[in-house]
């Protein structure tokens, strides 16, 4: 949802020397080809899945009023939407950093100007929301993840999984124990000092290690997202082995899960009290601290086998990788192979390329409509349904007028002073 899926960019020509010219043994153009230079349509469509997975959370019912398929689907966009959004935030960045190739000399560092302005731009952009609507915004976090993600943007696609995997492994632990040892004192202390956190209930703390999507853990689909950003999604090989370890992730990690932690281990949080707009308290690295400044849940060890939606677990983390993977290399078969679909899927596809304008307009239009959040007195499917096809007709409508959505054309605009980095 980061919405920087703007296409890339051409890399600036490296200074303080003309290029040479081009013999016949060189290629025409960059060494990434194909879809890799542009956007690729599938991803676009998974980025329109992941707003409406949000819708779903944000306005749908609850999962304890729902039954049958219908459940499925809420207990599915329940953390997993938000968890493909950080995916394709991580995949975005590679767009602007160099799809195949990461860019290098002035370019580069145009790129991470670039990125840095956004991240700013969105930090500014989630506090601001988050005053009238809490720590469920996820665009603060996002800008903190643009900014931590800086050092990696030139690393190929393996290191990025290796150090996607590591944070997998090592965050959630590591949470816990920071959680344990964070009490209400230092807690305080820490907010007393805190910019943010007297501007609006999401303060550095909760960025890092607290909130609903904490750095600290939600870095890790970032960074997986990376390493697919750096692999050719047209190559019909990569989505073999990118669909066989989606699989096999998925499976691995939420059947250890079961076998260790019992049947409540996929259990939803949500289902532990009313959403409200978000997925419910989150008890490891993926706890929201209390609104008032109180205490922690009582965590224990446990807690870190489970693998349920915004658990935050390592369980939690691989599994939402794997289905993240496997909706990402899906939706790109799916308009690669099916022209026909890729056709009737335009508007909703549109939705994708302006996933920001969707995601605040979707906030701004349930305050303007006073229409009731996904708690259990709200019952009915038909205000999600009405959200979903408003937002189809909106970007639709737009996009054949315009290249950008409103905001992401003002997100630009406000990049284009990367240029002057010399």
């Amino acid at each position: 949802m980061a919405q920087t899926q703007r296409p890339q960019a051409t890399p600036a020509p490296q200074e303080n020397s003309p290029p040479p010219p081009r013999t016949s043994t060189e290629p025409a153009g960059p060494a990434s080809t194909g879809p890799s230079m542009g956007r690729l349509v599938g991803v676009d469509l998974a980025r329109a899945l992941a707003v409406f997975g949000m819708y779903v959370v944000h306005i749908g019912p609850p999962l304890s009023a729902t039954h049958g398929v219908a459940s499925w689907i809420r207990y599915m966009a329940d953390g997993h939407s938000s968890v493909l959004f950080a995916t394709l935030a991580g995949f975005s960045l590679m767009l602007l950093a160099g799809r195949r190739e990461p860019k290098t000399g002035l370019a580069g560092r145009q790129a991470k100007a670039r990125i840095a302005i956004r991240a700013v731009i969105l930090l500014a952009l989630g506090t601001v929301m988050a005053i009238e609507y809490g720590g469920v915004i996820i665009l603060g976090f996002y800008g903190v993840y643009f900014l931590l993600a800086l050092p990696l943007v030139r690393l190929r696609a393996r290191t990025l999984a290796i150090i996607a995997a590591a944070f997998a492994l090592v965050a959630p632990q590591l949470a816990y124990v920071l959680s344990s040892l964070l009490t209400p004192s230092v807690q305080q202390s820490i907010n007393t000092y805190d910019p943010l956190r007297h501007l609006s209930e999401v303060g550095v703390l909760d960025l890092l290690l607290t909130g609903f999507y904490p750095a600290l853990t939600w870095m890790s689909f970032v960074i997986a997202g990376m390493a697919l950003g750096r692999l050719d999604l047209s190559s019909g090989t990569v989505r073999k082995r990118l669909a066989a370890l989606g699989a096999a992730l998925t499976a691995a990690a939420y059947g250890t899960s079961l076998l260790l932690a019992g049947k409540g281990a996929l259990r939803s949080l949500a289902e532990d009290g009313p959403s409200s707009g978000s997925s419910g308290p989150m008890p490891t690295g993926g706890g929201s601290m209390p609104a008032d400044g109180g205490s922690f849940p009582d965590l224990s060890a446990s807690s870190l086998l489970q693998a349920g939606p915004h658990s935050g677990t390592t369980f939690d983390i691989i599994g939402s990788v794997g289905i993240a993977i496997l909706v990402i290399v899906g939706a790109t078969v799916a308009m690669d192979r099916l022209p026909r679909l890729r056709r009737l899927a335009k508007p909703v596809i549109a939705v994708g390329t302006m996933s920001l304008t969707a995601y605040v307009g979707h906030f701004l239009a349930q305050s303007a409509l006073s229409t009731p959040a996904g708690t259990g007195v709200q019952q009915s499917w038909l205000p999600l349904i009405m959200y979903v096809l408003g937002a189809v007709l909106f970007a639709a409508i737009w996009s054949r007028f315009f290249r950008r959505g409103p905001l992401e054309y003002l997100l630009n605009a406000a990049t284009k002073s990367a240029d002057r980095v010399r």
